[in-house]
């Protein structure tokens, strides 16, 4: 069990878990929600004794805020192959492949990489919310594969989590998919939450939230959800006249499904995916029959985290990290400017 004291100064006139949270010293790694854990379960002593009501309002003096070493989470350690872009005491990027889920669900209780890198960083997880287990502060999907840090510490935790909630984290995605992104299409220009930017650059603007009969889709709405913004913007085009083409998408927000139900409401849906892209195939005639048969073939959403960048929350140095095109998509790509060469 570790000890922390804590001197709230006078004039400090909070609620006793804010108040705590701003005096703690920031090498102890303590959020608020933490703190208000950390009283509810009787943890914390002050000058009158211990408290146990974190709304209460904060005296002056000295807090005893006792520890215990972290909880190991319920996800087994498996010893299963990562792909690391950078590791240091405090975070890890990885480089995900499709088909891993990022965290144990119902569904996939096993072979996720957060039972991966319980395994990979073993000894070295420092207890994020008293237990002992990677934090995750953003997600990809099973079949997207690219870029994701993942804290170490829970330092790291607070800091990365504090990016992408103020979304000054960047993401940029590379996609493959159906139709063609022109500003002068007036069926774009007419879609709700549809505009242009300089340089051709689409912006989706709408709220997403869960589907209103389809519990495992998100769905666009305008009037309730949470807010959402995608850009994107065209590399390539394939086809005469171009029916398929290579784009980069940004993410403003960072919403479940947030690209892929963004681009499907544009009509633009993600070659390969299987609950947004629709019924949409591709066209033989102007893409070649070998082109079209590959697009058709495609087994997953053609989506992949290609760059991350964010601010080392300890160190504070500004990292960028890329990832190239897995062989699926690459191949996919191949073709498709092998017909259109």
């Amino acid at each position: 069990m570790a000890e922390i004291l804590i001197t709230i100064p006078e004039g400090l006139s909070e609620r006793l878990d804010k108040a705590l949270a701003l005096a703690a010293p920031e090498q102890a790694a303590l959020s608020r929600s933490r703190l208000a854990k950390l009283i509810a379960d009787g943890a914390v002593t002050g000058p009158s004794g211990p408290v146990a009501d974190g709304k209460a309002r904060a005296e002056t003096g000295d807090y005893l805020i006792r520890i215990n070493e972290p909880e190991p989470l319920d996800a087994q350690p498996e010893a299963i192959p990562l792909s690391v872009a950078h590791e240091d005491e405090d975070l890890i990027v990885i480089d995900k492949p499709a088909g891993m889920v990022v965290h144990p669900a119902p569904g996939a209780p096993s072979g996720t990489l957060v039972n991966a890198l319980l395994a990979h960083c073993a000894g070295s997880l420092s207890g994020i919310g008293g237990t002992a287990r990677p934090g995750i502060v953003h997600r990809i999907d099973k079949e997207t594969s690219g870029l994701l840090v993942v804290a170490k510490t829970d330092r790291a935790h607070q800091g990365l989590a504090r990016q992408f909630a103020d979304h000054t984290a960047r993401r940029r995605y590379i996609a493959i998919a159906h139709g063609m992104i022109d500003p002068a299409d007036p069926r774009l220009r007419g879609l709700p939450g549809v505009s242009f930017e300089a340089g051709g650059v689409l912006r989706i603007a709408t709220m997403i939230g869960r589907h209103p009969t389809d519990r495992q889709r998100q769905a666009v709405s305008f009037h309730s959800g949470r807010h959402a913004v995608t850009r994107a913007r065209v590399l390539e085009t394939f086809g005469t006249p171009p029916t398929a083409m290579l784009v980069e998408c940004w993410l403003e927000t960072g919403r479940t499904h947030q690209i892929r139900v963004h681009m499907a409401h544009a009509g633009l849906g993600l070659v390969g995916d299987p609950v947004y892209g629709g019924n949409r195939r591709a066209s033989a005639r102007a893409l070649g029959t070998d082109a079209a048969a590959a697009v058709a073939a495609f087994s997953r959403q053609a989506l992949h985290a290609a760059e991350l960048g964010f601010e080392h929350p300890v160190s504070g140095e500004t990292l960028t990290f890329t990832s190239p095109l897995p062989p699926d998509m690459a191949g996919l790509l191949a073709k498709l400017r092998e017909a259109s060469g």
